[in-house]
């Protein structure tokens, strides 16, 4: 099947989203619609559009005229965040080892991988990356619709959060039990071993502060 090229708003998009997911643009960070059209070689239209679906995934957020900022998360957001977490992620796991496909299980090897041994590297930019992109297949294995439907808008937000730890060995051993869990089916380990992750994750955030 021909992929569809990718449009230059996509492209910013693309690109923005990366560089705040992963640090290059700090939280307060004006994003200046001229600057950063001039630095991507493109108009300001793809700009402003981009700017916009980044204030949608709640990446950005808006200030008069034409500049905005990289959105600064409160211990309120987080909070928020975590709460919400909670309430699908066991959920998400437990249908994940339910219904998991050969090929599902492959490509979650796969990036557990690339995880421990950027892990093990002390390469973080790539481990954090490899532990969103984990969780996000485990929500593919879930198998459920609505459930991505509600994933969908909070993903950009989710990705921000799960790259909120500095023991990259630790959250990629966590995955490791996790994805044995749901290679073998093992649907009460699963839901209790992501309720621990849950735990474990809010720890490591708390001895960051």
């Amino acid at each position: 099947m021909t992929e569809t090229p990718e449009s230059e708003t996509e492209r910013v998009t693309r690109l923005l989203r990366g560089e705040i997911l992963d640090g290059v643009r700090l939280p307060g960070e004006r994003l200046v619609e001229r600057e950063l059209a001039a630095a991507l070689e493109v108009s300001r239209v793809p700009v402003r559009e981009a700017l916009k679906a980044l204030v949608g995934e709640g990446l950005v957020t808006l200030r008069p005229r034409s500049w905005a900022v990289v959105r600064t998360f409160t211990d309120s957001d987080i909070a928020d965040l975590t709460e919400v977490r909670a309430a699908f992620e066991p959920l998400t796991f437990r249908l994940a080892a339910e219904r998991r496909t050969r090929e599902g299980i492959e490509r979650l090897h796969a990036v557990l991988d690339e995880q421990l041994r950027a892990a093990r590297a002390g390469n973080a930019l790539v481990a954090r990356r490899k532990a969103a992109d984990f969780h996000e297949i485990v929500t593919e294995l879930a198998s459920n619709e609505l459930l991505v439907e509600i994933e969908r808008p909070l993903r950009s937000r989710m990705r921000w959060l799960l790259t909120q730890h500095d023991d990259l060995v630790a959250v990629a051993e966590q995955h490791q039990e996790l994805f044995t869990a749901i290679a073998n089916r093992d649907v009460a380990e699963a839901e209790r071993l992501a309720g621990e992750h849950l735990v474990r994750s809010r720890d490591l955030r708390r001895g960051q502060n």
